[in-house]
């Protein structure tokens, strides 16, 4: 009984899966049939769309801004170098790094002993000088003295030579005294020629002596000269640099011994292309003195001076390229000699330019505009400057037009997009003071208060800001990006 039992429930599985094997397979065909017999359909596509910011293209006149890099010196600077040589005396408390001096001050003092020497040695050769143009000049005297008195004598001779000519004439003489008395007369002509020798010869004394003198006036002008050299003196108010000279050290001769920079007469000098140069010239090709504003980082505090172009250099320079230009400072407080600071120029106006933002035009100098359908469409434009991340150009048709801010590669013409306008309205609002907290504000203070490079009057201006209630977010975010904040 038990194995016919088992004998039945193994067929009736059998049959059950019999069944479910043939359901299967007449499912599989009708699904395999409806699928063959229905007609194939285009699936329906669908239109992308891309969101972009637009701006609206406004016309304006606008002044582009050139901006380089360059360093600030002074105009007036005069190198301290004594023409003497010596031991230093004297020096001035002011003479040391970073002295101020006025005009006339005291500087150094080197010894004068070896230049009163020479001084007196030269004093003496002129009381010599003047001892021997006296005594050339009364040499002259009597050899012209003497002169005269043979030239009378030689007179006398030739009236007692004619009286025996006339005396042997009448036959009262004889020829042997008439050649006495020629010979006398001779003898007293060669003495006139003796004389007037030694009168050329007292002249020419005089000459020489008139020499010694004026050499010897020189002399003395010159050791006085040394004499007053050996005392060093400010030539104009300034400001001392590269000292490097202490009490009690000998100098040599023309030694440079300071700088003294004239800080009030500052000038910036930095270089750019020759094509920004272009830029800056009018018709006649002459500089134009375009307004210059030069702007010193220190630490969340900028220094800023302004001026106006007033050269440009003479030569390009071996190894350089472009222009060198120089531009007048008019008041720049906080600067010093050497500084690198940036200097932006104010180029002469544009008229009918839009600005827009660099990543708007392509490397073909065109931009994507929105059409009245919102599809874009590509519009030529012409480059006329670029302006850190912005550009200005001109192009018509421009004016009014919506233009894409950020250009994709996505993004070309004949695309839909949805437009979202880049107005001031929808960029959130900065926070421009905050509130500081006890220790964030003394750590500000401390990193300010430690800061060696900036001028005193720069930290006592942030140091005031920073004891305020509110403190410009601005300020807090430059000294924080300094101390790793």
């Amino acid at each position: 009984m038990r194995f016919l039992r088992q004998s039945l429930v193994g067929v009736f599985l059998a049959a059950a899966t019999l069944a479910l094997v043939l359901y299967a397979a007449q499912i599989i065909g009708s699904a395999i049939q409806i699928r063959m017999s229905d007609e194939k359909r285009p699936p329906q596509a669908r239109e992308r769309e891309f969101v972009v910011n637009v701006v609206r293209a406004t016309p304006e006149t606008l002044n582009p801004v050139l901006q380089a890099f360059g360093q600030v010196q002074s105009r007036r600077t005069l190198e301290l170098r004594t023409p003497v040589g010596g031991r230093v005396l004297m020096l001035s408390d002011h003479f040391e790094e970073g002295g101020v001096v006025v005009t006339g001050d005291k500087l150094v003092q080197i010894d004068p002993a070896d230049v009163q020497a020479a001084l007196d040695r030269v004093q003496s050769d002129l009381l010599d000088a003047k001892a021997e143009v006296r005594d050339a000049q009364r040499a002259l005297l009597l050899a012209s003295d003497e002169l005269v008195a043979a030239e009378d004598q030689a007179k006398l001779r030739r009236h007692a030579f004619d009286r025996q000519v006339d005396l042997k004439e009448r036959g009262v003489g004889t020829a042997a005294q008439v050649e006495v008395a020629e010979l006398a007369a001779a003898s007293a002509r060669q003495a006139v020629l003796s004389r007037r020798l030694s009168v050329a010869t007292a002249e020419a004394r005089i000459d020489q002596a008139a020499t010694r003198l004026a050499r010897a006036e020189i002399a003395i002008e010159g050791a006085e000269r040394d004499l007053k050299e050996t005392e060093l003196t400010a030539a104009f108010d300034g400001t001392l640099s590269e000292v490097s000279l202490v009490e009690g050290h000998l100098v040599s001769a023309n030694e440079k011994l300071a700088l003294l920079v004239d800080p009030d007469a500052l000038e910036v000098a930095f270089r750019i292309s020759t094509a920004q140069y272009a830029r800056i010239l009018d018709a006649s090709g002459d500089l134009v003195p375009a307004p210059v504003t030069v702007l010193l980082d220190v630490t969340g505090a900028d220094l800023l001076a302004h001026g106006r172009i007033s050269r440009d250099g003479a030569a390009t320079g071996q190894g350089l390229s472009g222009r060198l230009i120089f531009a007048r400072l008019d008041s720049a407080p906080g600067f010093k000699p050497g500084d690198f600071v940036t200097v932006m120029v104010e180029e002469p106006p544009l008229i009918n330019v839009v600005r827009l933002s660099a990543s708007a035009l392509d490397a073909n100098g065109t931009v994507l505009v929105v059409d009245e359908e919102n599809r874009l469409e590509t519009l030529p434009v012409e480059l006329m400057r670029r302006q850190g991340d912005d550009v200005l150009v001109r192009g018509v048709g421009l004016a009014g037009r919506d233009v894409v801010q950020g250009r994709t590669p996505l993004l070309g013409a004949g695309i839909r997009v949805r437009v979202l306008q880049d107005t001031e309205e929808n960029k959130p609002a900065e926070p421009e003071m905050l509130d500081l907290s006890d220790e964030r504000r003394a750590k500000l203070v401390a990193f300010v208060d430690g800061n060696t490079r900036m001028p005193a009057e720069a930290k006592a201006r942030v140091l005031s800001q920073l004891q305020e209630d509110k403190v410009s977010a601005k300020l807090v975010e430059r000294i924080e990006s300094r101390i790793g904040g």
